[in-house]
């Protein structure tokens, strides 16, 4: 039986919110800010501005803050580009592009943290149903479908349309292909051709580097790939934007019509379907689970990590089979997690050691089950010799986390803080190796040291740490002020020469 699902449109002046729900839990979120949305999958005209042959890539300046990064291996076609044959060995990036160059470039990855965006030449547009690659002539069919006979019908479908409008270029058949008409597939094949013109047309007109094509917004570009039969409601909380997407199922998704609905209660939409406790807990590291468990879940810049605990679990006397209950229940919970945090690249699962052979085959099937609605391509390699789970999910655009949070100012993104203690023993060594390395420095007599840091640290050094803060004065044979900075966080000072105090006889 197949899970019922619903998308929740939540617009306002300063953002659009998009979240897709199964059997009433959110998904996946989707946010556009003044900024905009994603940037995969728009094209741009772009201009190379350096060459790296040692990396075999160049960086193209396609108008964002930074260049995108292009590898020689996402260039489609080098044997277009110099009119030879395909080789074995990848072409050198120094006979495929050279500085100054302006040339076609699509989006695949947005930019994340200081990385530009992945930029890819194998340009690829898609529609509800198909996708048009310019640069080839191959027709491919989604490996989600599986029936032979189905894929059999799509692949001579396509090549019959594109024989019949002369259209010489290459088509990938979507999920959302299986059983349509052969007359809708050729309506796609022909609007996707009519884009394709139009991208040429104003590549013709302009100088890069330049926007030629943008995807859908956000609201249009959610529905037309997660639309599915167990899409059962659209709700919108906005006017213009629900006549929008109307008239654009209307034109495209007419089965959908009726499920769009205007949503128009007192009670705020994410609020009502409980979407925004969902997003505040998906900040959160800690995931817990029904059983008593937890999840704790850390982003890097290299990679996620995933630890499974039992927590409060104490399940039955077996102690193997709490353990086993728990992996069980982290398995089926760590895909949606991911889906829902948008996190992507290399995660390793750290389950809870299990002995049983058996055991690890199940929560490994119940991770791989869970993992096949996602849209995003996930791999799962088996059980480490100690005892982890890598997995691979694609990753094209920035974390929830990464989309609504900076790192903070007062740790600097680590996520914690130096003590009190620790802060004063660092302004004790520095004023110690100040002094001592500048013992005979005339310029400093009548001179004495000022401790400028927050008031937990002065506080300390008025009481715990008085006697430490006395003996340094003697050692040094000058006197150490202390003043209480407000706008200082934990682990921040400053040491100050100052003029020497003169003090009443």
């Amino acid at each position: 039986m197949s899970i019922a699902e619903e998308v929740l449109i939540n617009v306002n002046d300063f953002e659009t919110r998009v979240a897709l729900l199964a059997a009433g839990a959110p998904q996946e979120i989707h946010l556009a800010r003044a900024e905009g949305y994603s940037l995969t999958g728009n094209i741009y005209l772009g201009r190379v501005e350096r060459i790296v042959p040692g990396m075999q890539a160049a960086f193209v300046n396609i108008g964002l803050e930074r260049p995108g990064f292009l590898h020689a291996r996402d260039i489609e076609g080098p044997r277009l580009i110099l009119g030879e044959g395909a080789e074995d060995r990848p072409p050198d990036i120094r006979d495929l592009l050279h500085e100054g160059q302006q040339l076609m470039v699509q989006v695949a990855k947005d930019p994340i943290a200081s990385k530009g965006a992945r930029l890819t030449a194998a340009l690829a547009i898609a529609s509800r149903y198909l996708v048009l690659m310019p640069f080839n002539e191959h027709i491919g069919i989604s490996q989600r479908i599986e029936e032979e006979s189905e894929r059999e019908r799509l692949r001579t479908a396509i090549a019959a349309v594109r024989e019949t409008q002369g259209v010489g270029m290459g088509i990938i058949a979507r999920t959302a292909s299986e059983g349509v008409e052969a007359a809708m597939i050729e309506a796609d094949v022909r609007g996707l051709a009519r884009l394709w013109d139009k991208v040429l047309e104003k590549k013709r007109q302009t100088q890069g580097p330049a926007l030629l094509y943008q995807e859908l917004p956000v609201h249009i570009r959610v529905i037309r790939d997660l639309s599915s039969p167990r899409l059962e409601h659209i709700r919108i909380d906005h006017v213009e934007t629900y006549q929008r997407v109307l008239d654009f199922v209307r034109d495209f998704l007419p089965e959908f019509q009726q499920r769009v609905h205007l949503y128009q209660e007192p009670r705020p939409l994410f609020e009502r379907y409980g979407v925004e406790d969902e997003l505040a807990r998906a900040l959160l590291p800690r995931v817990p689970l029904r059983s008593g468990g937890y999840l704790v879940i850390e982003q890097t810049e290299a990679m996620i990590t995933v630890d499974v605990n039992t927590g409060s679990f104490l399940g039955s006397d077996n102690l193997e089979e709490t353990v086993f209950r728990t992996n069980l229940e982290a398995a089926q919970t760590i895909p949606r997690q991911l889906r829902l945090r948008n996190l992507g690249g290399i995660i390793v699962v750290d389950f809870i050691d299990m002995r049983d052979e058996e055991h690890q085959r199940q929560v490994l099937r119940a991770l791989e089950k869970a993992a096949e609605n996602d849209p995003a391509r996930v791999r799962c390699d088996g059980f480490s010799a100690l005892g982890l789970v890598i997995l691979s999910r694609k990753r094209t655009r920035e974390s929830l986390a990464q989309q609504l949070c900076e790192p903070c100012a007062r740790c600097g993104g680590l996520g914690r803080v130096k003590t009190a203690e620790s802060t004063c023993i660092e302004a004790f060594r520095s004023i110690l190796q100040h002094a001592q390395g500048r013992s005979m420095d005339a310029a400093l007599q009548g001179m004495e040291y000022l401790i400028r840091a927050d008031g937990a640290v002065v506080d300390r050094l008025l009481d715990e740490d008085s006697a430490q803060l006395a003996g340094l004065a003697r050692t040094i044979g000058r006197a150490v002020r202390l003043q209480v900075e407000p706008s200082y966080g934990p682990g921040q000072f400053d040491i100050v020469l100052v003029q020497e105090m003169r003090r009443s006889p």
